[in-house]
């Protein structure tokens, strides 16, 4: 990168450091002192001078909107693809739709020479010379020359005069359409933005300054973009409040992580996204079908009327067995996000069918050095196995009839993970509370009038007796959920740190499942049981072990969703959320971890 533009950029991020807490008069920020440079930022700008930079990819001029907003979205957005949908985001598709169809350019326009009172609609530009490539909503020819005009849900700023403003990434995003446009020849004479909300339109000022700002805003982003390193976030900004990567970027959060204090912040917003709810399609009829027609799956059964599910409605398919799934409905699946988990008729977690994951190279990258380092790996093993006994020990003490010393016992167990000197250490701590919980796990057990099951601890592979067959189904079920949280969030999970690595072994899903095993699967079971919802009727025993039948498994799924849809305070910051979501707030801390954004990882743990 030159040197001047190097220049501009840490000017640049010195006035981050400052938006924090800053002034405004009339929409305008007032610029504060400089400070000096974070840590993060001297390594950004260390790697950028030493760095044998490749050709980058055109910046959308889009993109250029979402630094000027906040650089942290930018980097999601551009440089992770990380994109979450609102109802803001929606809402403003809808505005555009009316001039996201492009014009057909005529013979006498292919120049772009267009004459007064001529229109084109979403008109796609690309600067080699800018690195600049953006799509112009509307371009009005005029006596003196082109109009540009951008659309834009909501309203606009008003100054201190009373006078309708642009905002200021709104504003940058025309100013670059301005270059391209004159990058084209084409004489700019003036431009405006077109807010729904007051339905008005406010003119965009263009000049001579208005674009060497334009073009310096276009270095930095370039320049944050090649730095592999995530800007941190805004610290009680305003603008938070209505971004849609909030339930990703989780600001306040990853302020906490990143230097934990003594008391954490008691936070009234979850980071809930919209739209976070969905079907679930369980398919387990040997020689079903689940098909396309449309915008719609259909699962088809032989004799019987098949059922239609909305493919935007649907959050994931499992497909134990026999079942099939045509092409065309895994593209549907593919393109639309939809998980697609395949069991085996016992319940074995087989594979998972879903899209490309998040770039997450920052994670990864992380995770795979990190993984190298011992001290690293033994003090992320001892956090989750921490957490997994301390929650063994509450479901014991909530629903079990057992000694003082049994608590005491698992609580030495769970106290002594903290000084675990290696990995042999740790796995002994936690074989041995386990060995105490499942011994006394029967005391959480009602017997029910007319069925007598005995369960003498925890077996496997196969499981012998109608507990641990749920218990085995509840994991295998639970580590497919976590396998597809990973690719999420842009972690390999197939690299853990407390379970070691082995050929199609989620072992990073494994590692986030321990703290939530208790509280999810072996809730569902002792629920199950407890409230007399299966019967032995449901259970088929045999030389080859003991499984739920098909309708055994429809009745535990049915209780699994409800568990995993039940609110839960988290233990830091107060607010509540469901288990499903938590799973994945977890599981983006730990990404933070990994991207040497948080100083440590803090397990889910409940009283």
């Amino acid at each position: 990168m030159p040197d001047e533009q190097l220049g501009l950029f840490e000017d640049r991020l010195r006035q981050e450091t400052n938006r924090d807490v800053h002034k405004r008069d009339g929409g305008q920020k007032i610029p504060e002192p400089i400070q000096d440079l974070t840590p993060l930022q001297e390594k950004i700008i260390e790697h950028l001078r030493s760095s044998d930079l490749a050709p980058q990819p055109p910046l959308p001029a889009r993109s250029l909107h979402n630094y000027v907003y906040c650089a942290r979205l930018f980097y999601y957005q551009w440089v992770e693809k990380i994109f979450v949908e609102n109802a803001d985001t929606v809402a403003g598709s809808s505005i555009h739709r009316h001039v996201d169809k492009p014009s057909r350019l005529e013979d006498n326009l292919a120049a772009l020479k267009l004459p007064e009172n001529a229109k084109l609609r979403s008109l796609k530009l690309e600067s080699s010379a800018l690195g600049l490539v953006g799509v112009v909503d509307m371009v009005e020819g005029g006596e003196d020359g082109v109009e540009i005009i951008d659309y834009k849900k909501g309203a606009a700023r008003r100054n201190a005069l009373g006078e309708m403003i642009p905002k200021e990434a709104d504003a940058m995003q025309v100013i670059a359409h301005g270059l391209l446009l004159q990058e084209q020849g084409m004489k700019v004479a003036a431009a405006s933005i077109y807010y729904a909300e007051s339905k008005r339109r406010v003119p965009v000022e263009l000049n001579d300054a208005a674009y060497d700002l334009c073009r310096q805003r276009i270095a930095e982003a370039k320049a944050i973009a090649i730095s592999n390193h995530c800007p941190p976030p805004l610290k009680d900004d305003a603008r938070c409040l209505y971004c849609s990567a909030y339930p990703v970027c989780l600001p306040n959060e990853s302020a906490y992580w990143q230097e934990p204090k003594e008391k954490p912040p008691i936070l009234e917003r979850a980071p809930m996204p919209d739209g976070d709810t969905g079907e679930i399609i369980v398919v387990q009829k040997a020689g079903a079908v689940v098909g396309q027609r449309g915008d719609q799956l259909v699962v088809s059964v032989d004799g019987e009327e098949p059922r239609k599910f909305p493919a935007k409605q649907v959050r994931s398919v499992y497909l134990y067995g026999a079942v099939q799934l045509t092409s065309q409905a895994a593209q549907t699946c593919l393109e639309e996000g939809i998980d697609v988990g395949y069991f085996s008729p016992a319940g074995k977690f087989l594979g998972l069918l879903r899209g490309l994951p998040a770039s997450g190279v920052d994670a990864r990258l992380g995770q795979y050095r990190l993984f190298g380092e011992p001290g690293i790996r033994l003090q992320l093993a001892r956090e989750i196995v921490r957490s997994k006994i301390h929650n063994q020990r509450v479901l014991l003490m909530r629903n079990g009839d057992v000694p003082d010393r049994v608590l005491q016992e698992m609580t030495n167990c769970r106290d002594a993970t903290e000084k675990a000197v290696d990995a042999q250490r740790l796995l002994g701590l936690e074989g041995a509370a386990a060995a105490v919980y499942f011994e006394h796990f029967a005391t959480m057990l009602k017997r029910n009038d007319g069925w007598s099951f005995d369960f003498n601890g925890r077996n496997r592979r196969p499981p012998r007796d109608p507990v641990n067959a749920m218990l085995s189904l509840g994991y295998s079920i639970l580590s497919k959920e976590l396998t597809g949280v990973c690719h999420t969030v842009g972690l390999d999970p197939f690299l853990g740190f407390f379970h070691q690595p082995r050929y199609g072994r989620p072992a990073l899903a494994l590692d986030l499942m321990e703290e939530f095993r208790p509280l999810i699967v072996d809730s569902v079971v002792i629920g199950l049981l407890n409230r007399g919802e299966l019967t032995d009727s449901d259970f088929i025993n045999s030389a080859s072990g003991t499984n739920l039948n098909e309708h055994g498994r429809r009745g535990f799924w049915e209780a699994y969703f409800r568990r995993m849809d039940t609110e839960v305070s988290h233990p830091e910051f107060g607010y509540k959320m469901s288990y499903r979501r938590m799973l994945e707030v977890q599981a983006r801390q730990l990404w933070r971890f990994l991207r040497g954004e948080a100083t440590q990882y803090h397990g889910f743990t409940t009283r």
